[in-house]
């Protein structure tokens, strides 16, 4: 009967742990910046984002969960439509218009998410 229940919640958290993506889908050896103009935001589980509008494209921003940006002094109101950022982070190897942040500023305020 124990062998069962740990087998059963073994499996439950092997479930859980693989419906949240990994960062390896992230190419780390090819670190870009993006400046650009956001259009939509999240401050949401398991992470935040932005769409960011660049000069040639439109980036979809990965961000950090929303109790580590809260720690670090990022608000939900400096993730604001209009406002301008810049990110620093790595893209998706598979979607070419992803990018998971590892740091953002908002006007004179950078903000480490990693």
């Amino acid at each position: 009967m124990k062998r069962a229940l740990l087998a059963t919640v073994l499996s439950i958290v092997a479930a859980t742990a693989s419906a949240h993506h990994g960062w390896s889908e992230y190419d780390a050896k090819q670190p870009q910046q993006l400046t650009g103009t956001i259009e939509e935001s999240g401050y949401q589980q398991p992470h935040g984002f932005v769409r960011l509008k660049t000069a040639d494209k439109t980036w979809l921003v990965v961000l950090a969960p929303p109790g580590r940006m809260e720690n670090r002094g990022l608000a939900k109101d400096m993730l604001a439509v209009g406002n301008k950022v810049t990110v620093y982070g790595y893209p998706n190897r598979s979607k070419a218009n992803e990018l998971r942040a590892e740091r953002i500023t908002v006007g004179d305020k950078v903000t480490e998410l990693r």
